[in-house]
């Protein structure tokens, strides 16, 4: 347990700066939603670049790991977004955020440290390689769900080939074959950027919610943190144990993944569209500070707490 706090607390840190910066007027709520512009249209795509054009992807596919991961996340997504439509009246993209908070996992300042402490070096190759396409499939799929319900294929077209994400994955998927012949100084630019991803990203958070307070209530992100830290992580075990066939310590990444309170990105996309922040924002909040017990309950499930 005492593990598991250790890793959060700087999330919680760097949230709590934020909301004591801007409670205390230091920062502008203006200060915030740069923040989350800058993030969500610089950093991350040299993030999902760096990572995508470095990535050490196998060419024989592990298609076993890949579906019991992802088809635990689509269903997550899927059903969160049902809940919010039928139960809280959420529409539109407020429908995607709560679906992409329920469904991608916080890899960065949890995921990693808990899986390679987890399984060192054995877990080292099958977290990479969701690491790699995590990010990319959950936000081309947020993005697919919110610009794709009102938009003519040219548009659609048009809005995904010039959204800030999209061209992160597509240039570094085409940087693969040259990565190694781009000069020392562009990956040194790529990684200041890539870098300050994450902090500004949890800032920014802590603006926000000292905005947003818990104006959706507990109940949405209640349900939200539910379904993230106890459904993702179960159907990914079922999947993974008794469907397909893989090394204990590959089922066990994949459980451990999932099992990740709500990542960063879902208050990124929200504050994109300004639209199911306060929802995103609580939801996070609430999925990290449970994942205390959560996480610790999964790896003494597992054998290894």
């Amino acid at each position: 347990m005492a593990a598991s706090l250790l890793v959060v607390l700087p999330v919680f840190g760097l949230i709590g700066l934020g909301y004591l910066a801007r409670w205390a007027r230091l920062l502008r709520e203006s200060t915030g939603e740069g923040l989350s512009d800058f993030v969500f249209v610089l950093a991350v795509p040299c993030l999902l670049f760096r990572t995508l054009a470095t990535a050490d992807i196998p060419a024989t596919q592990p298609w076993g790991y890949w579906i019991a991961y992802f088809a635990g996340l689509a269903v997550v997504w899927g059903l969160a977004m049902l809940i919010a439509s039928r139960v809280f009246a959420r529409k539109g993209p407020e429908l995607v955020v709560c679906g992409f908070a329920a469904a991608q996992s916080n890899t960065i300042f949890v995921g990693i440290p808990m899986i390679l402490k987890a399984y060192g070096d054995a877990g080292a190759v099958p977290l990479g390689l969701l690491l790699a396409v995590h990010l990319p499939v959950t936000m081309t799929a947020a993005t697919l769900l919110a610009e794709g319900r009102s938009a003519s294929i040219p548009l659609l077209l048009k809005r995904l080939f010039t959204h800030p994400i999209i061209v992160g994955i597509i240039l570094g998927m085409a940087a693969r074959p040259v990565a190694g012949l781009i000069p020392a100084p562009v990956w040194t630019l790529v990684d200041l950027l890539s870098k300050a991803a994450v902090p500004c990203a949890l800032i920014g958070l802590g603006i926000a919610m000292r905005r947003y307070g818990l104006e959706s209530g507990l109940a949405l992100p209640a349900v939200l943190s539910g379904l993230k830290l106890g459904l993702h992580p179960l159907l990914v075990y079922w999947l993974a144990r008794h469907v397909f066939e893989m090394p204990a310590h590959w089922s066990g990444v994949a459980v451990l993944f999932a099992a990740c309170p709500c990542g960063i990105n879902a208050y990124l996309f929200a504050e994109r569209y300004r639209q199911g922040v306060a929802d995103a924002s609580s939801a996070i909040t609430l999925s990290t500070l449970l994942s205390l017990f959560s996480t610790a309950a999964w790896l003494a499930f597992l054998g290894l707490g």
